[in-house]
Formats: structure tokens, sequence, C-alpha cells
């Protein structure tokens, strides 16, 4: 298999998973262009690239972010605004905090961790990584990752735990109200005579005495 034909398959396999994570680092934008300078650095080293080639990917990307946070801190800064904002929007972060927390609490609670924090949580949560791939990305050994990964796991519990759980959605207007029907119905008068349908006059009628014999 030629260079060419290796950094096709690797840029197809793997290019998703790298944009997300220059993404959860400085946001869309930048981390797009994170993306295409890690995958220039991947051309240009093809030979070098071990296997799986993900993790070493994550760690050029993560370099090209620091690198540029050393040029550029103020657009570091906002990237990294934008990148929080990614976070709280909406990624899926159930296996973060181990299953026991609601995800908009998980959500909140992350985004209100350091960026070393989230980084340490994502990386095994959000993109798959194992410990001993993860502590690749991040230069450490797999036992320093894994006290990292513990002590950040802590800290999200207890901000989880401090945020509360998650209010209850509103069910929104309940039934609406029986309307009020007014006064009934008049009540039937008293049954009386039945009135007299015929329409033809009638004569008076003639007092007759009866004579005793």
């Amino acid at each position: 298999m030629t260079d060419a034909q290796r950094f096709r398959d690797l840029y197809e396999e793997c290019h998703p998973r790298v944009l997300a994570y220059a993404a959860s680092l400085v946001g869309r934008q930048v981390g797009e262009d994170i993306t295409s300078e890690t995958f220039t650095v991947a051309w240009r080293r093809m030979r070098d690239i071990p296997t799986p080639p993900l993790p070493w990917l994550l760690g050029v990307a993560r370099n090209l972010t620091r690198e540029l946070r050393r040029r550029d801190g103020r657009q570091y800064d906002l990237a990294a605004q934008e990148a929080q904002r990614i976070i709280t929007s909406g990624a899926q972060v159930e296996d973060v905090a181990a299953g026991v927390t609601e995800r908009a609490v998980a959500l909140q609670a992350l985004a209100g961790l350091s960026a070393a924090d989230r980084e340490l949580l994502t990386l095994v949560a959000w993109h798959g990584l194992g410990p001993r791939q993860a502590a690749r990305v991040l230069g450490c050994s797999s036992a320093t990752f894994a006290v990292r990964l513990h002590r950040a796991r802590r800290r999200l519990e207890r901000a989880v735990d401090a945020l509360g759980p998650a209010p209850a959605l509103d069910p929104g207007p309940g039934p609406a109200p029986a309307l009020d029907p007014g006064p009934g119905p008049a009540p039937a008068p008293a049954p009386g005579p039945a009135p007299d349908l015929d329409p033809r006059p009638r004569a008076p009628r003639a007092n007759v005495t009866v004579k005793e014999t």
C-alpha cells in the first residue's frame, strides 16, 4: 500500500473523531483548522504514525492547540469559550460521570470544570479511548492518567451534587377548567289541570235547581 492510499484510509477513518476532539477544545471553526493542520502533519510523517493511529493524531491536535494558545492567547480564549458552549449544548455525556447523573446536570457540571478535567473526562467518555491511549494523547503514563481521571471524576461528582437534581420539566397547562354553565333551567311549574286546547267558544253553563218532591 502506498503512502497516498494509507493516508486516504487514515483520513476517512479518523477525520470525524479528530474534528470532534479539536472542537471540544477550541470550538468548531478553529477546530476545523486544527484538524486540517493535524492531517497535514500526518501526511508529512506517514511512516512515523503508529497503530492504532487515533491517539497519535489526537496528540498532534492537542499540541497544535497548545501552540495556538502560546501564539495568540486571545483567539484561543474565544475559541475555548465556543468549545464550552458546545459542551453545554448537546454532547453525549451519559458516561462521563459513570452513569450516575442526569444529562442536563452533567452538562452544566462538566462546563464548570477546568479545561484539563474536561479533557480527561471526554477523552474516555466521548472519544472512546482506553486509559493507555488517552495517556498517550496527554503525554503521561497510564498510572498518572488513571489518578488524574479518578480525581476529575470526583470533582465532577461534587459539582453535580452542588447543582442538585435537574428540575422537573414543566408539564404545561393542565386541562381547561370546566366552563360555568350559568343558571340551570327554570324549575318546572307544579302540575295543574291540562290546558283546554279546543278553540271553539263554549256556552255559559246554566244554573239548574233540582226540586225535591
